[in-house]
């Protein structure tokens, strides 16, 4: 039996949750900005944390055989990408796995090749590193946010350029990456043998008939160079819990990230891990459900932008809009979004500071209400 779209439409108080979303701004100010749904988890989830919780007993706890399992049929069925369980290294987060990465796969001084704007995490990761950033400016080509593949390319043949810092699907920007074009990637990162860290945690929330092509998967030579990080955390909107998995293939990548997070990167949570395991063997009808509302909003939202300023390219995924702000005669529009009453994450953060970044993940009811905020101030800048 589907889940009934009145299961996203509920309108949940989280302002008593320690929500880092709600407790950002002031209780007037609709808080739309980071990658976090308002919607309420899965039956399945809920049911599987709180049998765990009666167990009673909290210990110290290992990777269960069905997590493995579960992220192998996943895997298998949603993208015809067969991996050893051996592959698999569980983590508490990806944020962690991705500035790990950087900072054991280079040196001071390497050159990090990142396509944006980007999550912001991609471009901070090599910084902290004391990495020399070397960005490549995404254009839009047919509506769509793709690499500059020439600037590409000669970011990569820089003497020192070591790795490339993927995002896939693309966030912001919601670019879901055609096969061609991540083949087109692989052959430069071949060419200059760049290692490729690939951020593939929007990789379930695709919200039009495209499927989602691992980088690690289009070949042997992708898989040898490849760290793909995963997780059910944004697509079953359960990041609290802190639970993540590399897919390293490459037997001497895996185990130098495996040693190096000894000590330093803790093991996920036995909740963290409860959770996916019934994500990913239950929560299927539940996904099927939110993709559905999360397109009609993406779609509601594309609607009520078209007849403002503001302008919205083709989001093919994630529930995270890249509105292009620049035709506002306004100094900064974070700022104008947030004296309108919507909170929204300010494009500077990602690499362009004329944009911004709107999660759409709530009910409609109050995307609406925000959208009505941003129509009443528009009308005072325009």
């Amino acid at each position: 039996m589907d889940v009934s779209s009145s299961v996203f439409d509920r309108v949940i108080d989280r302002s008593e949750m320690s929500s880092d979303k709600w407790a950002k701004y002031p209780e007037q100010v609709i808080p739309m900005w980071v990658a976090d749904m308002d919607f309420d988890a899965p039956e399945c989830i809920k049911t599987a944390l709180k049998e765990r919780v009666e167990q009673g007993v909290f210990g110290y706890t290992h990777t269960p055989k069905a997590l493995v399992l579960a992220i192998q049929n996943h895997l298998k069925s949603r993208y015809d990408w067969s991996v050893s369980g051996g592959d698999l290294v569980h983590l508490p987060g990806l944020v962690c796995a991705l500035h790990l990465s950087v900072q054991i796969f280079s040196e001071k001084g390497d050159g990090i090749v990142v396509p944006g704007p980007v999550y912001y995490h991609l471009t901070k990761a090599p910084e902290l590193a004391g990495r020399e950033l070397h960005k490549v400016d995404m254009v839009l080509q047919n509506d769509r946010w793709l690499p500059d593949m020439q600037a590409f390319e000669a970011a990569c043949a820089k003497q020192n350029s070591k790795m490339v810092l993927l995002c896939n699907p693309h966030n912001p920007g919601g670019t879901v990456f055609r096969r061609k074009e991540l083949l087109a990637i692989h052959s430069i990162a071949e060419k200059y043998d760049l290692l490729v860290v690939s951020d593939e945690i929007h990789c379930d929330l695709i919200l039009e008939n495209l499927p989602h092509v691992p980088f690690a998967s289009l070949n042997e030579d992708v898989a040898q160079r490849t760290i793909t990080l995963m997780a059910p955390s944004k697509t079953f909107n359960i990041a609290g819990l802190g639970y993540a998995f590399a897919v390293i293939e490459n037997a001497k990548l895996r185990q130098t990230f495996k040693q190096a997070r000894a000590g330093l990167v803790a093991s996920p949570n036995m909740l963290g891990l409860t959770a996916a395991i019934s994500a990913y063997e239950d929560g299927q009808q539940w996904h099927q459900s939110l993709l559905e509302y999360l397109r009609q909003n993406r779609d509601y939202l594309a609607q009520r932008l078209a007849n403002t300023p503001l302008k919205m390219s083709s989001l093919e995924g994630t529930y995270l809009a890249w509105i292009d702000a620049s035709a506002l005669s306004v100094e900064d529009p974070y700022e104008f979004f947030l004296n309108a009453g919507v909170g929204v994450s300010s494009g500077k953060d990602f690499g362009n500071a004329s944009f911004v970044r709107l999660n759409f993940g709530c009910p409609k009811s109050v995307l609406e209400q925000a959208l009505n905020r941003i129509e009443a101030a528009l009308k005072n800048v325009v």
